[in-house]
């Protein structure tokens, strides 16, 4: 009876002191240097900036090459998909070239379009981006309800057998014009998650897919870090590109 006592206690302070903590134990958080909150940019119709990206810096030591690569793709489809930027591609400018080269060639087959020289668009803007952190697994242990700890949190942790997992990454954004090469603005966007293990809100982003290298991440707290951290940059580099730059 004591012990039925005890746990009814335990439960009681921990529904007064930890119930908040409950709430937001599923949701992501993000900090940006512009306090940029993570709600989705407001629709837009008007002209756009012209905007190629770079390669990304992989500097992160749990962090490849593979990752920056399938961070760069989520980052191009977030320009493209928020109607603000014009994004030009260089990775595939090689094989652009050789459609144009076979068009003049007179080797491809007469009545089509075809690609044309002269006509390649270059950019007003280029975004670079270093990974400076990649943590899938910044921390992670045993919890209560809300995570809190001491008491209340061992004995409802061990009755719920729940484990706290917490994923983080960061980014160094730079936004350079590519006629001077000065770089207009920069800052540094971050991305936090953490989760109770089964406890993933699945879709939390919609069916936006993780880009190449990423796809181990999917349902884990650390697609929710990624996906804050992208959508962070997209709203930083939309509220800070000088308005003269929208004229396409």
């Amino acid at each position: 009876m004591k012990k039925l006592t005890l746990i009814a206690a335990v439960l009681l302070i921990v529904a007064q002191t930890g119930c908040a903590t409950v709430e937001g134990i599923n949701q992501p958080t993000a900090q940006v240097d512009n306090n940029a909150g993570t709600q989705p940019l407001p629709p837009y119709s008007g002209p756009k900036a012209r905007i190629a990206v770079a390669d990304f810096d992989v500097k992160a030591a749990q962090a490849t090459g593979q990752i920056g690569s399938g961070l760069r793709e989520m980052l191009i489809t977030a320009l493209v998909n928020s109607s603000r930027f014009s994004v030009v591609e260089r990775q595939t400018l090689s094989a652009v070239m050789q459609e144009q080269e076979l068009s003049a060639s007179g080797a491809a087959a007469p009545g089509g379009s075809g690609a044309q020289r002269g006509q390649i668009k270059t950019a007003d803007l280029i975004v670079t981006a270093a990974v400076t952190e990649f943590e899938p697994n910044a921390s992670g242990g045993g919890a209560g309800i809300g995570g809190g700890g001491g008491v209340a949190g061992g004995v409802l942790g061990g009755i719920l057998g729940a484990s706290m997992n917490k994923s983080h990454m960061a980014m160094d954004i730079r936004i350079i014009d590519t006629s001077t090469s000065e770089v207009l603005a920069a800052t540094r966007v971050q991305g936090s998650a953490s989760d109770v293990a089964g406890g993933f809100m699945a879709g939390f982003f919609g069916g936006w897919g993780l880009g190449g290298g990423l796809s181990a991440y999917a349902n884990t707290p650390m697609e929710k870090a990624i996906r804050v951290c992208i959508i962070e940059a997209i709203k930083y580099i939309s509220q800070t590109i000088p308005a003269n730059y929208y004229k396409y």
